[in-house]
């Protein structure tokens, strides 16, 4: 009997071993990174005032709407952030007062803390423009009648205080304090990403996630490609080209201009955000406006390349004419393209289903391809090459490969 006993301990070690092994899976799995770039939104819930403020204070902003990343919470709502007054100037008759704040420690609602490096920046797109035009320069608060009780600025790179105001030059001459109440809104910009616990899992189209997977950047700078404000490559990266374009379509778009692909914004450019059975699908959807004039500028060219071929309106060929396989070949494609658009068309109106939205588009993508494969062989018009080129340049947001 005395031989059971170490499969016995062994079966114990190794289920105490497998245990391990999946808390360590499962704790690396829910580690979460938010990266450089990334936009915040906190309210003050004290007042910032330049009258009083003093270089080296601390001061408590809240986090209203939790913040997501990809798939999980990360700062639920009641997180705070906290910041650090790093230059202050009271007003004087010729020069108005000046603050300068920098974010230094995330807390959420269980007790844990993170350290951050963030720094102050503007969902106003004149100041936004303002501020990135110098990358180095220091964020600051000027006192100003409007706004938010001051405007947000950039103000050199250098560390002298001389070397800030002087750099702010006219933007000082109003005379007046800072003077931001508690409970204004503050936009705070990530320098550096933060490794976070990803929380409970979300639904799709969670308005304040935001997206950083590849995939649905990409489907993001497709979406601004057609509507023309990306001109960059369609890489999957989220950079500053395609942050600056996100920025510029959330300001024209009446959304929360911070830049970051956030759920509202995805929703705005078409992209799906679905999970379906079996992981589901992202990327973009054309809006039902573009579905349809997709279907009918398709339709136009099966009109037109029957014509080209002289078939009657029954079908009925041309007996003195010969044909060649690849004649038939195209108008098959095309034919078969013209009825896959209007079935997509169908789908996309309907709204039903997000996630089959998606792979009807890539459905749609490829039978586009047939088409340019025939077109390659066949006998063809200037009209109906450029009438196609058209049809393609339409469909290039739902195309990911």
């Amino acid at each position: 009997m005395r031989p059971t006993r170490p499969n016995r301990y062994r079966s114990a070690a190794w289920s105490l071993a497998l245990a391990f092994v999946a808390t360590t899976a499962a704790s690396a799995q829910s580690r979460v990174v938010l990266p450089a770039g990334s936009v915040i939104i906190v309210r003050t819930n004290t007042p910032l005032q330049s009258a009083s403020a003093k270089t080296g204070e601390t001061f408590e902003t809240n986090v209203d709407e939790s913040v997501g990343v990809d798939e999980f919470t990360v700062i639920p709502a009641g997180s705070k952030i906290r910041g650090v007054i790093s230059l202050a100037t009271p007003a004087t008759r010729q020069q108005s007062g000046v603050i300068e704040v920098v974010f230094d420690r995330l807390m959420l609602p269980n007790g844990s803390t993170f350290p951050i490096t963030g720094r102050l920046t503007s969902t106003d797109s004149a100041e936004r423009r303002q501020i990135e035009s110098d990358p180095n320069a220091r964020v600051v608060l000027v006192g100003d009648r409007g706004g938010i009780g001051a405007t947000v600025a950039g103000a050199g790179s250098g560390k002298s205080t001389n070397n800030v105001l002087a750099a702010l030059g006219i933007m000082l001459s109003k005379g007046r304090d800072v003077s931001v109440p508690a409970g204004t809104p503050l936009a705070v910009y990530l320098e550096s990403a933060v490794t976070l616990r990803g929380g409970g899992r979300l639904r799709g189209g969670e308005g304040s996630t935001i997206y950083t997977a590849a995939e649905r950047v990409r489907a993001a700078q497709q979406a601004l490609a057609q509507a023309n404000y990306y001109r960059g490559p369609q890489n999957g990266q989220l950079d500053d080209a395609t942050r600056r374009a996100l920025f510029q379509f959330q300001v024209d778009r009446g959304l929360s201009a911070t830049g970051n692909l956030d759920g509202r914004t995805a929703q705005a450019l078409g992209i799906s955000l679905g999970v379906g059975v079996g992981g589901g699908a992202s990327g973009t959807v054309l809006s039902p406006a573009n579905a349809a004039a997709v279907r009918r500028d398709a339709q136009t060219l099966v009109s037109r390349f029957r014509s080209e071929l002289a078939v009657t309106s029954v079908g009925r060929l041309n007996p003195s004419r010969t044909y060649s396989q690849a004649d038939l070949e195209l108008w098959f494609a095309l034919s078969g393209f013209a009825d896959n658009a209007a079935v997509y068309e169908q789908i996309v109106t309907s709204g039903g289903n997000p996630n089959a939205a998606v792979l009807a588009g890539r459905a749609l993508a490829n039978a586009a391809r047939r088409v340019d494969s025939a077109m390659q062989n066949a006998r063809t018009s200037s009209q109906l090459q450029n009438g196609w080129a058209t049809v393609r340049r339409n469909i290039s947001a739902i195309d990911t490969n």
